[in-house]
């Protein structure tokens, strides 16, 4: 007799919603490393800190929901603070539209992870 592979229950809508924000927000923090990369300058390099720690958050966050990791709910906290904290951080300039761009996805994106967090996955 053969075994029959073990079907995946589909993400919720709510999860699948949160990874496309995690993927998101990663992709733009890797644009928005690219451009900090050429302006440069010391002042950058706070700004360059949070943007990378977020963009290594949001594609962990995003895998570990979509293999239904039982650390889900914790990492979209941990996620979310990093979001947090780019988004302030590219705040620090309000003119340059690749930092607002940055931290509209990181907003968008901490509040799909706090309510994540707070869900039962």
């Amino acid at each position: 007799m053969t075994q029959q592979p073990a079907t995946m229950t589909p993400l919720s809508q709510e999860m699948q919603d949160c990874v496309q924000a995690c993927m998101t927000c990663h992709s733009v923090c890797e644009e928005t490393m690219s451009s900090c990369l050429q302006m440069g300058g010391q002042a950058q390099m706070q700004i360059m800190r949070a943007v990378m720690d977020c963009a290594e958050m949001t594609r962990m966050c995003a895998d570990m929901m979509m293999r239904r990791s039982p650390l889900s709910a914790e990492m979209c906290a941990m996620c979310a603070r990093a979001c947090d904290m780019c988004a302030e951080a590219c705040m620090s300039m309000p003119d340059d539209a690749q930092m607002m761009r940055c931290a509209e996805a990181c907003r968008r994106c901490a509040e799909t992870c706090r309510s994540m967090s707070a869900a039962t996955m």
